[in-house]
């Protein structure tokens, strides 16, 4: 049985870890919006499959980098601001052509 004052660290971790998400979640959501913030869920399997790699010396196939390239390139393609940047350079040539 874990002792008194370990039970009690690990509920204030908890409680202060907890806090501090949530507020760093609404400061988020408050500035970047409710579709950006959304968009962090995608990062889970990224982190997951690096911490596993880093930490518990799992190993990082071929698939999985596939795997977080499709991830990021599904962030971009939500997120717009790789088209809008790509339409300002396109536009940017059609001008000086």
């Amino acid at each position: 049985m874990p002792s008194l004052s370990a039970i009690g660290a690990l509920i204030g971790v908890a409680a202060i870890s907890t806090a501090l998400a949530y507020v760093l979640y609404f400061r988020i959501l408050a500035t970047a919006g409710a579709t950006n913030l959304l968009l962090v869920t995608f990062l889970i399997p990224v982190s997951a499959i690096l911490l596993g790699t880093l930490i518990l010396g799992e190993v990082l196939l071929p698939r999985h980098v596939a795997g977080m390239a499709l991830i990021g390139a599904g962030l971009g393609a939500i997120d717009g601001r790789l088209t809008t940047l790509a339409r300002a350079v396109i536009a940017r040539r059609r001008r000086t052509a």
